[in-house]
């Protein structure tokens, strides 16, 4: 009989993805997942962990929830309790937890410390340079759009932004402009943004790339196409309008998120092009890393990447976890057991387990918190834009019980309340809300079943992209 418990530490909809991979191991009998959200409880298996009636989100409380519950493994989603040492603070204790150290999470929560690295172990990544001087970062600027006209920029906040970090400058004033709003007013991304990156924009298509490491052996994991940008290439009037809302002055700037959906396989990442980024990238940077900082790197690590017209990889940013949403369209896939796969990189054996995959598609749609469709006088503050700015929370969510049951949904920004009339209710709580998944053998066949699916679920502001898939079906 499964005896094993698990514990997630996740708050979102890739928390209840790695839940259920877990779920579906033979030998875990619990899953518990914390700070969690209303859909950690509605898989097989799974419950929200409670320390004295409540959820644990501090790493004191959940190493505290570990040992009650006497747990077998601990597996962690974000980056943040990863940067903040979980994975030291669990290990000290004796507790078997996977995921990088705070020592190798430096990987994602600076990007300027990370892209020095790269260029030192001569990984390929675009031209760039860091700032912690507004007034250099903007003479930087003036110079290289003088020397380069018709090049664009991307600016990076240095430390952790919750994936919106990174924005996209095709001009010379856009890109001071984002400089003067990361680093000065209204210092977009908080302490992030105190230092930034500024890196030339590259052509070609962006890919993300996932690995798994155990210190020594490097595997890659199936991966997903993304999309990262708010609103889909038709719809510039939205665009325009979220950014005005905003009090953006660049009012074309289709800003980047968290992630808008994606599908798994990737459409073009072939087996050629996998040994390549194997080759020059995942590998060098994991060994390189071990090399320099003295630290075995352990867990997840997923390249953000651009591919030239030539099939050569340029790494654009570094993530020391799985990502969301392409988990909640990855893990679905994977038939290897999860438990034992993990069990396998925290014993350094990750060349004895290999990697087997469904050959199904799965197609997820993330249903966000946009503009209300009448707004909330008694919120104040005026108009909204919408998630990835500023959005309503605490609206009822409908329509759950009218999905196939063969359509998996998982929870990103959701909890159950009391509405006015004292029943028990679906309420948002964030910006991305849902991410609907569904599965078929064609890419075609998934899409039509997640929009179908999709238009059945409801609340005040929904808005999601229509264009997942599209053009390559």
């Amino acid at each position: 009989m499964s005896s094993k418990r698990v514990f997630v530490v996740d708050a979102g909809g890739r928390g209840n993805a790695i839940a259920h991979a877990f779920a579906r191991s033979g030998n875990v009998q619990r899953v518990f997942v914390a700070p969690g959200n209303a859909g950690s409880e509605m898989i097989e298996k799974c419950r929200l962990a409670t320390v004295q009636g409540k959820p644990p989100k501090t790493i004191s409380e959940m190493l505290a929830f570990a040992k009650q519950e006497k747990i077998d493994l601990t597996f962690v989603g974000p980056e943040g309790y990863l940067s903040d040492g979980i994975v030291n603070i669990f290990q000290e204790e004796g507790q078997r937890i996977l995921g990088p150290k705070r020592e190798a999470a430096i990987l994602e929560n600076s990007k300027c410390w990370a892209k020095d690295l790269l260029k030192n172990l001569h990984v390929p990544v675009p031209r760039c340079e860091n700032f912690d001087d507004p007034a250099a970062a903007r003479e930087y600027v003036l110079q290289f759009c003088s020397e380069n006209p018709g090049q664009g920029l991307v600016i990076k906040a240095d430390g952790l932004a919750a994936g919106k970090g990174s924005v996209v400058c095709s001009a010379e004033d856009e890109a001071l402009s984002t400089i003067e709003r990361i680093m000065v007013n209204p210092k977009l991304f908080g302490h992030a943004g105190e230092r930034i990156e500024i890196e030339k924009r590259l052509e070609g298509r962006e890919l993300m790339f996932f690995a798994l490491s155990d210190g020594r052996t490097v595997q890659p994991m199936e991966s997903a196409l993304d999309y990262k940008q708010a609103f889909s290439a038709d719809e510039a009037v939205a665009v325009r309008l979220f950014n005005k809302l905003s009090n953006n002055p660049n009012l074309e700037n289709n800003p980047n998120t968290g992630g808008m959906g994606g599908f798994s396989p990737h459409p073009w990442l072939d087996e050629e092009l996998t040994e390549r980024i194997m080759d020059k990238i995942a590998v060098p940077t994991v060994r390189g890393f071990r090399e320099t900082a003295g630290h075995e790197y352990v867990g997840v690590i997923y390249f953000g990447l651009m591919i030239s017209e030539e099939r050569e990889p340029s790494v654009l940013e570094i993530n020391v976890r799985l990502g969301d949403p392409e988990t909640q369209v990855i893990l679905p896939r994977l038939e290897t057991d999860f438990f034992l796969l993990s069990e396998a990189m925290l014993d350094r054996k990750l060349d004895s387990v290999p990697l087997q995959w469904s050959s199904d598609t799965c197609l997820g749609i993330c249903a966000t918190s946009g503009r209300a469709i009448k707004p909330l006088s008694s919120a104040g503050g005026g108009e909204r834009p919408g998630y990835p700015g500023d959005h309503y929370t605490n609206m009822p969510i409908n329509g759950l019980d009218k999905v196939d049951p063969d359509v998996l949904v998982y929870h990103n920004g959701t909890a159950f309340a009391s509405d006015a009339a004292g029943k028990r209710r679906l309420f948002t709580t964030g910006g991305r809300v849902l991410t609907l998944v569904a599965r078929a053998k064609s890419l075609a066949e998934a899409r039509i079943k997640a929009y179908d699916n999709i238009k059945r679920i409801r609340f005040n502001g929904i808005r999601y992209r229509k264009d997942i898939g599209q053009g390559y079906v």
